[in-house]
């Protein structure tokens, strides 16, 4: 199975590629059924570079997970090109390949201005609307004060869901008071629990079939005949 973390951290390092990366290495742990032990540092490459980085979980019952990470940071000038030109490019084509493939999703962003980053907003944008219909998404967020954690609820879950994406309970914000406090341990333990959740079963990709909003109108139409007939009755 495939998770693709999507993070829009800006700066190397980055609190919120960090924070990408803690709840990445908690999927994988609960996904192959080894709870909520240690902090697993995972090697991964990025998809924008062509390449892979693969992680297995062990264990009785193990599933076996794949994580692959998209830096928006590195997307930003072909996800502009995208916008003005109507084209992605090789990279920007390669990211939205992953994350429209993918089993699972892990995404973060920093707050600015009481909201996600427009360069998150932006890749998001230039995704068709239905391509991540039925898939399991974890959100989460950075921020310097605890007082934007909102920024969940009231921006990230209602984006997702109008992408139709099936968003886990638990989301998880950390603030710069958070790194190595109580608390923010057990919420990425407890997203990731219910994300891996969402990967078991039979089909992890559990999508709706999309039906537009033109093929559904043609489903709903009654032919003018039988309306008339209807009225000569």
């Amino acid at each position: 199975m495939r998770v693709v973390l999507v993070s829009a951290g800006l700066s190397v390092p980055s609190s919120t590629r960090l924070l990408g990366d803690r709840l990445a290495a908690a999927v994988v742990r609960r996904a192959a059924g080894d709870g909520a032990g240690g902090t697993d540092v995972i090697d991964r490459t990025d998809v924008a570079e062509g390449a892979d980085g693969a992680v297995s979980g062990s264990g009785s019952g193990s599933r076996n997970v794949e994580v692959q990470v998209v830096e928006l940071r590195e997307l930003a000038v072909e996800i502009a090109h995208h916008f003005t030109n109507g084209f992605p490019g090789p990279s920007l084509a390669a990211a939205l390949r992953a994350v429209t493939e993918a089993d699972a999703l892990i995404v973060v962003t920093p707050v600015f201005s009481a909201s996600y980053s427009g360069l998150f907003k932006s890749f998001f944008d230039v995704m068709e609307k239905d391509a991540l219909a039925g898939t399991p998404v974890l959100i989460g967020a950075t921020g310097g004060s605890a007082r934007h954690s909102l920024v969940l609820e009231h921006a990230m879950r209602p984006l997702f869901a109008y992408l139709r994406a099936v968003v886990v309970p638990t989301a998880v914000y950390a603030a710069s008071e958070d790194w190595g406090a109580d608390g923010l341990a057990e919420r990425i333990e407890r997203a990731a629990g219910e994300l891996a959740g969402l990967l078991g079963g039979a089909g992890a990709r559990r999508r709706a079939p999309a039906v537009s909003p033109a093929e559904a109108a043609v489903e709903d139409v009654v032919p003018f005949a039988e309306r008339l007939a209807a009225l000569r009755r």
